[in-house]
């Protein structure tokens, strides 16, 4: 008798527990990858920036204040033209001390992550990438940004921290 009255008295507290409890996050950390690569052949940069999907469509939606969906767009030259216009915002290149200027190739999604594809024309070698990255620094204080740089076969990787917005790379 005792045992089935102690079990009913743990009911109450049972459900309160479950009840408070919080929701898992989609994912417990905030972080973006920017890879470059210079291509020789084409005398090229090529640049790709992977964002969490989920966090990057709340970001554009508050910076320009349109429904966004990366995922399934109704309008995909719109979604292009946010991408486009986010990233290179946050994003700058100085390669061997002269500031680039980024074409803009597309985005797709994969999995859960965003990718944005851009190129710098007429780049027929690198000695020094100079990098500002302030991707998604706008909207978590806990965002990490990691960059790998690949020039002539040698990858360089680095990653800045929230409030850290600038790299270098010397090859």
């Amino acid at each position: 008798m005792v045992s089935s009255i102690y079990k009913w008295s743990l009911f109450p507290l049972l459900a309160v527990v479950l009840t408070s409890a919080r929701p898992p996050a989609a994912h417990p950390f905030h972080v973006s990858v920017v890879e470059i690569e210079h291509n020789a052949a084409t005398k090229s940069l090529e640049i790709s920036c992977k964002i969490f999907t989920d966090d990057f469509e709340k970001n554009l939606t508050k910076n320009y204040k349109v429904k966004v969906d990366l995922i399934n767009p109704p309008n995909k030259a719109a979604m292009d033209s946010l991408v486009k216009k986010y990233i290179l915002g946050h994003l700058s290149i100085r390669a061997n001390g002269k500031p680039v200027t980024f074409s803009y190739i597309g985005y797709e999604n994969e999995s859960e992550a965003a990718y944005g594809y851009f190129e710098v024309e007429n780049i027929s070698s690198v000695s020094k990438l100079e990098i500002t990255n302030t991707i998604m620094f706008d909207e978590f204080i806990d965002q990490m940004n990691i960059m790998h740089v690949k020039v002539g076969g040698n990858r360089k990787s680095t990653k800045l921290e929230y409030p850290d917005k600038e790299a270098v790379f010397n090859y």
